[in-house]
């Protein structure tokens, strides 16, 4: 069966590059002009009237060319600077422009002169650039164009396409409004609105297809391209007020990204997930077995946040969904509150606050203490337990801590094996401990008995690992001499009405679970989640996923990447280089990852390969999904 001829019109201005070259050539001709942003936003204005039809383009020509005031040399640098301003999946699928040379025009009102050594590159020849050309006075400075040449005058696209009498199909790719009516013209079958540096509306509400990017065109036309799946048609949804950094980095690097400020239910969550590629939260929304087995499209979950307690981890894996979450960044938000809180409760900062605030002056030393030379008793000497002990040592604090698995101190802390004799010396008990379950009061009515007379309690771990009620009876009774209470066993999925046992107590700090919630750690988070994200969709990367075995491959250009995610059961692999051995495909790397129940393999190869290929591994009996990346 033989292939339908296809010809592919290019324009070259904000498609092919970044940038409108004329404006690019006054920022280098007018660079020592005084009036250089007056006259430069003049010329946009004006090329802005051209492309959306506003004026002719003759009268555009002329306007620009008259404020320019450039020469021959400008030219070369307009060039240099073209050549880096290339557009960025144009340069990624270059491939593309070489391999259908034959089937390349570039027809654009911008000029050969500058077009044409930016084209040659990527093996477009000067024969198939239909532009305009400069004409130039006795001393190289540019004085006019050719004024016979149709591309010069007002709908000048139309009359050149005609005029190349191309046999087969004609797709138009452009970002203005010149390209758009080729089609209504009736000299191209199909007009692609080309999004990627400028959106149009008179362009794209006249397209067969908005691309913003040319991975789209290459996909909706079944050509050969950089990456498998189009990143536009990968799509993301970020909950509960992700900071928008995330929103522009993921945007940035082509995805289609939707936030929501606030968490969904199950329902609601069920509801607009079906569709979702790749999902980011914080610690309210739940990520249920229910809500994993609805998202079939589902690759990734981000938890915005330390901890992954609110998502079905071991569902995730089951279907083959990676997660990763933010383990270090705000670290030091959350040690700077708990020094601030163990000063503030010592010092009786809140009460002598509350008091002033009720037209009470109460200047008194009675319950106000120096943190310098107390004991602190520090539970849980992770990343979190770590900084806070080097922190309270420059202080002043005698740091000791305990934990259940063997950890090296840092500073002069000192390390405690049992807890009862942590909470037997310690003038301040801070926790930072872990989501398991296991963990469920940990610190109850019988640990409470084991602290020191007086002691003071920070918890800013997790709210069901210490008892409330016997938190309250013990402050209440004067055994605590105070606490502050960032997290609880339950908490509120909005903002709204909360009510907690220990409201109301004068010697207690309440937060609504702030302690990462600095300005500072949100904008580290939506950096550090959003990089893992992209590294797993990009590239397969799982280096620090939560759930998953850990793999980190090279990226091979001229090769193909292979992601098998399989139930961990003998012959697997096995029945993968089969598939691979049948086809007489080529492995120039492969690495597989394992844990007690997936198995997680990327393979590269260096051969084109089959339809049939993907069918049989896709088929193979264990396999949970199957992905190519490029």
């Amino acid at each position: 069966m033989s292939i339908p001829k296809r010809n592919f019109i290019f324009d070259f201005d904000s498609t092919l590059t970044r940038v409108e070259a004329l404006d690019v050539l006054a920022e280098i001709t007018l660079v020592n002009n005084p009036k250089k942003e007056e006259i430069i936003q003049e010329i946009i204005d004006i090329t802005n009237l051209g492309i959306d039809g506003d004026i002719s383009f003759t009268e555009s020509l002329e306007r620009r060319i008259q404020l320019l005031n450039a020469t021959k040399l400008d030219l070369e640098n307009l060039i240099s600077t073209l050549k880096k301003q290339v557009s960025v999946s144009i340069e990624k699928n270059k491939a593309f422009f070489e391999d259908f040379s034959d089937d390349i025009y570039v027809v654009s009102a911008g000029f050969k002169e500058f077009i044409e050594p930016i084209v040659a590159a990527y093996n477009v020849p000067a024969e198939r650039v239909f532009a305009n050309t400069f004409e130039f006075d006795e001393n190289d400075v540019i004085v006019g164009f050719d004024r016979e040449n149709p591309l010069s005058l007002h709908n000048g696209k139309i009359q050149c396409i005609r005029d190349l009498k191309l046999e087969g199909e004609i797709q138009v790719v452009g970002d203005g409004y010149s390209d758009a009516i080729t089609r209504e013209a009736g000299v191209a079958d199909k007009f692609f609105a080309y999004t990627e540096n400028v959106s149009r509306d008179k362009t794209t509400k006249n397209a067969d297809h908005i691309t913003p990017n040319l991975d789209e065109f290459l996909f909706v036309n079944r050509l050969p391209r950089n990456i498998s799946y189009p990143k536009n048609r990968i799509k993301i949804l970020l909950l509960e007020n992700v900071h928008p950094d995330a929103f522009e980095k993921l945007s940035k690097d082509g995805f289609t990204v939707e936030t929501v400020s606030k968490s969904l239910s199950e329902d609601e969550l069920i509801e607009r997930i079906r569709d979702v590629h790749v999902l980011g939260i914080r610690s309210k929304t739940q990520v249920t077995k229910k809500v994993i087995e609805a998202a079939e499209k589902l690759l990734v979950i981000g938890a915005f946040c330390i901890g992954t307690k609110q998502i079905e981890l071991e569902a995730c894996k089951e279907n083959g969904i990676v997660v990763f979450n933010a383990p270090y960044s705000n670290t030091r938000s959350v040690v700077e509150l708990a020094i601030g809180e163990i000063i503030m409760l010592m010092r009786s900062v809140f009460q002598r606050s509350t008091e002033l605030h009720n037209g009470q002056w109460n200047k008194t030393a009675r319950g106000s203490r120096e943190i310098r030379g107390k004991k602190l008793g520090i539970v849980g000497y992770g990343n979190i337990g770590k900084q806070l002990s080097v922190l309270a040592e420059a202080l002043g604090m005698d740091v000791c801590y305990y934990d259940v698995a063997d950890k090296l101190a840092l500073g002069n802390a000192t390390k405690i094996n049992k807890l009862s004799d942590l909470l037997a010396i310690s003038d301040v008990i801070t926790l930072h401990i872990d989501d398991n379950a296991a963990n469920k009061n940990f610190i109850g009515a019988a640990e409470i008995s084991q602290m020191k007379d007086g002691a003071y309690l920070v918890n800013l771990s997790r709210g069901f690992v210490v008892d409330i009620t016997a938190l309250t009876t013990a402050l209440k009774s004067g055994k605590i001499a105070g606490a502050a209470v960032d997290v609880y066993p339950e908490e509120p999925r909005a903002n709204g009405d909360f009510y907690t046992e220990l409201k109301g107590l004068e010697n207690v700090i309440l937060t609504p679970h702030v302690g990462g919630s600095t300005e500072e750690a949100q904008k580290d988070i939506a950096d550090f989640v959003p990089n893992k994200m992209m590294a797993y969709i990009n590239f397969g990367n799982t280096v620090d996923a939560v759930n998953f075995p850990t793999i980190r491959l090279a990226n091979h250009n001229n090769a193909h990447r292979f992601l098998h995610i399989h139930k961990n059961v003998p012959g697997i692999m096995a029945s993968i280089n089969e598939v691979f051995a049948e086809y007489n495909m080529n492995i120039t790397d492969q690495y597989l990852s394992t844990d007690e129940k997936v198995g997680y393999v990327i393979t590269d190869l260096d051969k084109d390969y089959s339809p049939k290929v993907i069918k049989k591994l896709k088929e193979i009996e264990g396999t949970i999904k199957f992905r190519v990346l490029y």
